[in-house]
């Protein structure tokens, strides 16, 4: 059955490869103490940022993509684990809390994938509910993109009020209310209410069908800035003072240039422009949702720095809340 499993620090200890002379984030991470996730448990721990996997891709099949962001989680947390424990970082800030494991349908039609998101999303959503109304920030590593109304639905109930969001990402994911996938994650949240002002930075004017550009033109809600102009010169600086308060952060590392992922791309943000991103805005924002990276594809695709780029992007996040 799907459900949460819980790291003890047994789960976690294997993970950290130990050097005389040094301590790494792994020495120091909290994990939780209770077999069942509450409110009351989540505030009696003293870290501020909650750190959680979503090793699944079906949102992304079920959106025709290409399965391999499942195998994103066990190697991001096990090189972020690894991190030198220093003055720049203890650890200590960071509960690491486990990681939802989701079972395979037996049907692999379309149908049957998209009905499996939706249960995906009942599973996530009361999660990170309970961990915001705990007062603390969720750190999120899918996975696909459609775990991105789980986060904001969650967010959301716990704030008590639609939430913005802001997207880096080369897709909008406004497809259409076709039955739930890593493409319309954002349509549902919409549509529920959940969402506010959905800001989506990054664009790839080749890569969005006219429909969701027309969306973008005429719902004020929706406001965009496209990597093709940021290329040409375009100054979004404004872009991120729009932002209301307890604003969502979404990743999508498709939009990084050669990292692997099913929409990989030749052309897109350098690693340093969203380290520099993340480091000079991190304190707008109360969630962070990495997503759609992979290790390994299906289709034979293997790539060992995505974990390292996903652990300098989670550092860089709690580094920046903290300074």
């Amino acid at each position: 059955m799907d459900n949460l499993k819980i790291y003890s620090q047994s789960d976690i200890e294997h993970l950290i490869i130990h050097r005389d002379g040094e301590t790494k984030l792994g020495e120091r991470v909290n994990t939780y103490r209770h077999k069942v996730i509450s409110v009351e448990g989540l505030t009696a721990n003293n870290s501020r940022f909650v750190l959680l996997g979503i090793p699944e891709d079906i949102g992304v099949r079920a959106n025709a993509g290409i399965a391999g962001a499942a195998s994103a989680w066990r190697t991001s947390l096990t090189a972020f684990l690894n991190v030198q424990c220093n003055r720049f970082l203890n650890g200590e800030e960071i509960l690491v809390l486990g990681h939802f494991e989701i079972t395979e349908p037996e049907d692999s039609s379309i149908e049957a994938l998209r009905n499996k998101v939706a249960e995906i999303d009942e599973l996530v959503y009361p999660v990170i509910e309970k961990i915001v109304a705990a007062g603390k920030i969720p750190i999120v590593i899918g996975g696909g993109h459609n775990n991105a109304y789980g986060m904001i639905k969650g967010a959301s109930l716990a704030f008590e009020r639609p939430i913005d969001v802001l997207n880096v990402d080369a897709h909008a994911d406004l497809r259409e209310l076709e039955g739930r996938h890593s493409g319309n994650g954002f349509s549902y949240a919409l549509k529920e209410n959940y969402l506010n002002n959905y800001f989506m930075y990054g664009l790839h004017q080749n890569y969005n069908n006219e429909a969701i550009l027309s969306q973008i033109d005429n719902n004020p809600k929706l406001k965009a800035v496209f990597f093709d102009d940021i290329l040409m010169g375009a100054d979004a600086t404004d872009f991120f003072d729009e932002l209301g308060p307890a604003a969502g952060l979404e990743i999508d590392l498709d939009c990084i240039q050669n990292v692997l992922s099913s929409a990989e791309t030749s052309s897109g943000f350098a690693v340093n422009d969203i380290r520099k991103l993340i480091l000079t805005h991190a304190k707008k924002f109360s969630y962070l949702h990495i997503c759609e990276g992979a290790t390994r594809m299906l289709d034979g695709r293997v790539s060992k720095l995505t974990s390292k780029l996903i652990a300098y992007l989670v550092s860089d996040f709690v580094k920046a809340n903290i300074s």
